[in-house]
């Protein structure tokens, strides 16, 4: 058997940022409590391991004590909720990845015009809230192609495109060409997915030709680590998403000549080499 490692696989910028900023307030908090306003990452392995470390995770700015220090989730979050931890008294690191915080801006200044925002994403992920919180004048969230199609669009309105950071490249495309295509609608697209994102995307989507089995490590409530095993499962190559070594099952793995495997973008690097010191040890 052989077995193939995406080299994209793992821990992109805003993440490794956003970890190595929370690892220094640890380092030097002394006996400062430190918080995280919703989870840092979308990695339970990682946020257990915080935990262990005395940082506390709440979901309320209100939650937070007088004097705490903390830290913005590489997610983002919303406008208000930022207002009213910038009204308590509390000291405030901000690990939002700065492809989100561009996404959020670019979607402030490009609907200030009157312009509404036509988001494609997911629903109920914390950095959509975060994005929609800077549209000016309305927002519609859409998590497929399907949904779209049968959202009013009005020739009288102006509208505003884009999509969360983690979202697939190529479907976003395949909607932003059908919209510009349409002379009597006025839309403007902006480019709101992560490089690291489609890279990522790209880098899956030609290991899946080359092999006979996927495995994509990350966090199940991970969006980006989800969208990965979409773009394999797409390809028709079979595909199993897991958390851990733990999650997956070896049982007739031995059927297939080449494996490979590759991880989101907030997935530690032990925990992909874990799973590929298995297989390669079978």
């Amino acid at each position: 058997m052989e077995v193939l490692l995406a080299k994209t696989a793992g821990f992109c910028m805003g993440v490794d940022l956003a970890l190595r900023r929370l690892d220094k307030l640890v380092a030097t908090a002394e006996d400062r409590p430190i918080f995280i306003l919703g989870p840092i990452i979308h990695n339970p392995q990682v946020l257990k391991k915080y935990a262990e470390q005395g940082v506390t995770m709440v979901d309320a700015p209100g939650e937070v004590p007088s004097g705490a220090v903390v830290v913005i989730r590489a997610h983002g979050i919303t406008r208000q909720v930022e207002a009213e931890l910038r009204d308590r008294d509390v000291q405030i690191r901000d690990a939002t990845c700065p492809r989100v915080k561009k996404a959020q801006l670019l979607i402030s200044s490009n609907t200030q015009n009157g312009k509404e925002l036509l988001l494609y994403g997911e629903a109920d992920h914390p950095e959509v809230a975060g994005l929609v919180s800077y549209a000016e004048n309305g927002f519609f969230v859409f998590g497929s192609e399907k949904e779209l199609a049968v959202y009013p669009l009005s020739r009288d309105k102006s509208y505003v495109f884009a999509a969360q950071t983690t979202q697939d490249r190529m479907l976003f495309d395949k909607m932003s060409d059908r919209m510009t295509g349409d002379t009597a609608l006025d839309v403007v697209v902006l480019e709101t997915i992560c490089d690291a994102t489609k890279l990522r995307q790209k880098e899956a989507s030609k290991l899946a030709a080359q092999v006979d089995f996927m495995v994509v490590v990350g966090g199940y409530n991970s969006g980006n680590t989800r969208r990965l095993a979409q773009v394999v499962s797409e390809h028709g190559t079979p595909c199993k998403h897991v958390e851990t070594m733990a999650d997956l099952s070896l049982d007739g793995l031995l059927q297939y000549k080449k494996i490979g495997i590759t991880a989101g973008a907030s997935t530690p690097i032990h925990l992909i080499y874990e799973v590929l010191g298995v297989l390669r040890n079978i």
